[in-house]
């Protein structure tokens, strides 16, 4: 089916909106910033942009600007579009994500060693401690002497 030359500008002026809407970010859900989501959101077919048979497409000179104009914007720092930037943002945050937990690791590893550090220690106290009771009640240690219990002393007044 042939278009005249009002159909054929109305779907340009449609195609120009949506590059448009597309290069600024606008991005319809599950759509990239592509020539495919541009013949969807322009509702043109997307083998207009292509060329068929030796000559150009209908809408080819308009797919190449499209191209460029976003080539343009990448080249620039602006990335039109959001699935794009999400990826980016994300590999950041997954970098940052496992340097922290790196950090986290060797912070639980050293306070691992140190608790076990600590609870050796405890228990060569605890050992230590009992063997000097053993000794005591055994009277096998002379050099041990009891020390005298504290006086009970009544207090008087608020002291």
């Amino acid at each position: 089916m042939r278009t005249n030359d009002d159909q054929r500008q109305q779907a340009e002026d449609r195609i120009r909106a949506a590059m448009d809407r597309l290069l600024r970010g606008e991005i319809p859900p599950g759509g990239r910033c592509d020539i495919k989501t541009l013949a969807t959101q322009a509702g043109v077919n997307r083998t207009g942009f292509y060329p068929k048979e030796g000559r150009p497409g209908p809408f080819q000179h308009l797919a190449e600007e499209f191209t460029r104009r976003r080539d343009l914007l990448q080249q620039a720092g602006t990335i039109p579009d959001p699935r794009e930037a999400q990826i980016t943002r994300l590999k950041e945050e997954i970098t940052n994500l496992r340097r922290r937990l790196d950090e986290r690791d060797t912070e639980v590893q050293e306070l691992t060693d140190f608790r076990q550090q600590a609870i050796s220690r405890l228990a060569a106290q605890h050992l230590e401690i009992e063997s000097l009771r053993q000794q005591l009640s055994d009277g096998s240690h002379r050099q041990v002497t009891n020390l005298p219990r504290p006086r009970r002393t009544t207090t008087i007044g608020p002291c």
